[in-house]
């Protein structure tokens, strides 16, 4: 058996672009990993089989990680007999990349399982065709991604900050979120240079002035209770800056120490709604499940607790 934690993930910066012709958006991101995770155990077993606890109300062969057990099996030609077991911890539709880092922790799970050499380009292309979040959870830590979002341009250091995040009771639908931001017409953005700045410098307050996601206004029409919780998270003492995640409903603050990040998530709770304090995180679950990437030419670090 092996068991994974698939990190969520939270977007220090998102600047969508308009709709190609085909529907699909450009995507500029800075994203990070989180050691707020699922708890992914996946076991050779006679057939394929998946238990998601809690329920996330979706049939399993519609669940990512059922569908990236059998994307693995298609891409290299076997039987991915495996018992799936996900324990959740990130809320679905929060923009957190929950089941999107549950596929990266079964296809890291396989490939370990198969001894296939994790420079095999077929691991990223499974990733890569089940959403634009699973590639950056198999690799983890912080870096920009472009294209529909999927494409790894440059890795960071993970930043020595912690995190407070919010989430209300009721979810964004991504197809919804975009239809509203198309509607409205408004793409710019002004490119991620002051995020990665702050991050080479390790400069917390520029971080998370720098903040952005032109996503918020679209969201927040759908779902107003985001625009209330980025005024609680901006509010709360210690908080340097707030964005949402993804493309909701979830919100986060950055901080620079644990205590604050807690507080605020304790006032969250306070407030009814579902809160964490965590931290970044440098492993992805390839790395996890396989060892260290001997060809990585840029180091992470840890932020101090």
């Amino acid at each position: 058996m092996t068991t994974l934690i698939a990190p969520a993930k939270v977007n220090l910066y998102l600047g969508v672009g308009p709709a190609r012709p085909d529907g699909l958006h450009p995507v500029t991101t800075v994203l990070c990993a989180l050691e707020l995770g699922d708890t992914v155990e996946v076991t050779p077993a006679r057939a394929l089989s998946l238990i998601c606890e809690s329920d996330v109300g979706v049939p399993a062969p519609q669940n990512l990680a059922w569908r990236a057990a059998v994307a693995m099996g298609e891409a290299f030609g076997a039987s991915p007999d495996f018992a799936i077991r996900v324990e959740k911890r990130v809320p679905a539709g929060a923009g957190l990349a929950g089941g999107s880092a549950d596929a990266s922790a079964v296809i890291a799970a396989i490939a370990h399982a198969w001894d296939i050499r994790r420079s095999d380009p077929r691991i990223e292309g499974v990733a890569a065709s089940l959403g634009a979040d699973v590639p950056f959870s198999l690799r983890g830590g912080c870096g920009v991604y472009t294209g529909l979002g999927a494409t790894h341009q440059r890795t960071l250091r993970v930043p020595a900050c912690h995190f407070a995040i919010v989430c209300g009771p009721e979810p964004v639908p991504t197809g919804a979120a975009y239809k509203a931001f198309d509607d409205a017409g408004r793409v710019s953005a002004p490119g991620p240079r002051h995020v990665t700045d702050a991050i080479s410098v390790g400069d917390l307050t520029d971080l998370g002035a720098a903040l952005f996601n032109n996503m918020t206004e679209a969201s927040t029409g759908l779902v107003p209770l985001i625009a209330a919780q980025l005024d609680f998270m901006r509010a709360t003492p210690g908080c340097l800056g707030a964005a949402m995640c993804g493309s909701g409903a979830a919100v986060f603050g950055v901080f620079p120490s644990a205590e604050e990040a807690r507080s605020a998530s304790v006032a969250g709770v306070e407030r009814g709604w579902w809160s964490v304090a965590t931290r970044p995180v440098a492993m992805g679950t390839l790395e996890q499940a396989m060892g260290p990437d001997p060809d990585a030419v840029v180091k992470v670090r840890h932020p101090r607790r």
